[in-house]
């Protein structure tokens, strides 16, 4: 299924706060916008508009469980494909993965309407320490957050939000629905690409490491993966992407213990042979070798 809506400026989109959105890096028209469904079975749908991050929406009798609500644009698209699969546009509940703006941006658009929105502490407390314009909308904020894990048991599913620290943020959590053997990472994993991991927002490499190996342990040869941003998933494009960022990482880390400054590590282009797989238009292979720079160095900036 796709739902269409025209957005009116690129410009407005990108000010949502940390947008990975290749799409926009280079347009000033105004974009048409359509969510694509993927039904997964049990009542699970993927929702994905390739601008912003991939939703999960668990549909049944004592509601709707929805993973993140991208940006504060897109709510009226998102809200037509939910009212297309559930017959109502507001999910009971809505689980943020992290705080990024492409995730979280359409919190108060649907507390609004009653949703209740449950996220990490950390998410709690970054949105609300943020002075982005985006942030100041009236019941942005999470009202239930949780530390380690939250499950709710709904339409026959066990639904699990899992903390997993200092990855993408500091505020990362995985969503596994237990009998449908779905597993929503959220920015923990971008399938096929170089991923963005947050510095600047508690983030760290090898945090991003341990993430994706927990997600490794939680998937089985059967579990379907949605990715934060990119194709829905296996754990062998999952193993695929750790496998490439632990290799990318050592490269860099060496290449710092020896003694090489950012300028130096460029031009020894260590990533030079993951560029035409991995490379895309927010995280180019010059913003990744900059981001394994720095957290080797203990820069708390991802790029420049």
């Amino acid at each position: 299924m796709r739902f269409r809506l025209a957005i009116t400026t690129a410009a407005a989109l990108l000010a949502a706060n940390s947008l990975p959105a290749q799409a926009f890096a280079a347009q000033d028209e105004a974009p048409q916008v359509a969510v694509d469904s993927t039904d997964l079975g049990d009542g699970i749908y993927m929702l994905s508009t390739g601008i912003a991050g991939n939703l999960a929406l668990l549909n049944g009798p004592d509601g709707v469980v929805m993973v993140d609500d991208q940006l504060p644009n897109t709510t009226q698209v998102i809200e037509g494909a939910v009212v297309e699969i559930a017959g109502e546009p507001s999910p009971r509940f809505i689980v943020n993965t992290h705080w990024h703006g492409d995730h979280t941006g359409g919190n108060a658009h649907f507390a609004q309407q009653g949703t209740t929105i449950a996220a990490h502490h950390n998410i709690r407390t970054r949105l609300e320490a943020s002075e982005d314009e985006w942030t100041q909308a009236p019941a942005t904020l999470p009202i239930l957050t949780f530390g380690q894990d939250l499950t709710f048991h709904m339409n026959g599913q066990t639904v699990e939000a899992v903390h997993i620290p200092h990855a993408h943020t500091d505020g990362d959590a995985m969503v596994y629905f237990r009998q449908a053997d779905v597993l929503h990472m959220g920015d923990t994993f971008f399938s096929g690409l170089f991923p963005f991991i947050d510095l600047s927002a508690g983030g760290s490499v090898d945090g991003y490491i341990a993430a994706m190996e927990r997600g490794l342990e939680i998937a089985g040869e059967a579990t379907r993966i949605i990715p934060g941003h990119g194709p829905l998933s296996t754990r062998v494009e999952l193993q695929a992407s750790l496998d490439m960022l632990r290799e990318a990482a050592f490269r860099v880390r060496t290449l710092v213990e020896g003694g090489a400054d950012l300028e130096a590590v460029r031009a020894a282009e260590p990533l030079a042979d993951l560029h035409d797989e991995w490379n895309w238009g927010f995280i180019t292979t010059d913003r990744m070798v900059q981001t394994l720079y720095n957290d080797a160095a203990g820069n708390e900036v991802s790029y420049e």
